[in-house]
């Protein structure tokens, strides 16, 4: 019977790395996106008060703050909708969301992909695929 102890590193002895560094990247960006969308639903539900809103349209407002999604509605006064904070806060839940996927579909390719060459071609295909979705996105909130 082998009675090995398991080790247990301090923080100082642990150092550190990229790895660490993407741990804390995937629990701060859920994080975020909960608050963005909290943030996102209180100002819907504030706004929609003002405006009659139907709870449909409030969710969809809350989940993606773009005045597309309020546009096809019967909302009388689209100004409120309209302005850089609301755009500014639909680009960050984007970029949040999209990071924390994107790295979360890394993560699950590392633990199916064996070879070396596969992992770093997926990763770039992730990171391209990352910034071509981010940037059209992108340009879909602030043109609109």
């Amino acid at each position: 019977m082998n009675s090995s102890k398991s080790r247990n590193l301090s923080l100082s002895e642990r150092g550190l790395n990229f790895e660490t560094l993407m741990w804390f990247f995937t629990r701060l960006s859920a994080l975020a996106m909960y608050a963005l969308i909290l943030f996102g639903m209180i100002g819907a539900l504030v706004m929609g008060a003002r405006n009659q809103m139907n709870f449909a349209d409030v969710m969809r407002w809350a989940f993606m703050p773009n005045v597309t999604h309020v546009q096809s509605t019967n909302v009388p006064d689209l100004a409120p909708w309209v302005s850089v904070f609301w755009k500014s806060v639909a680009g960050l839940l984007l970029l949040v969301a999209s990071a924390h996927g994107v790295h979360g579909l890394v993560v699950i390719a590392d633990d199916y992909i064996a070879g070396v060459n596969g992992r770093k071609v997926i990763r770039l295909l992730s990171i391209v695929m990352l910034v071509s979705v981010s940037a059209i996105g992108l340009y879909v909130i602030w043109t609109s």
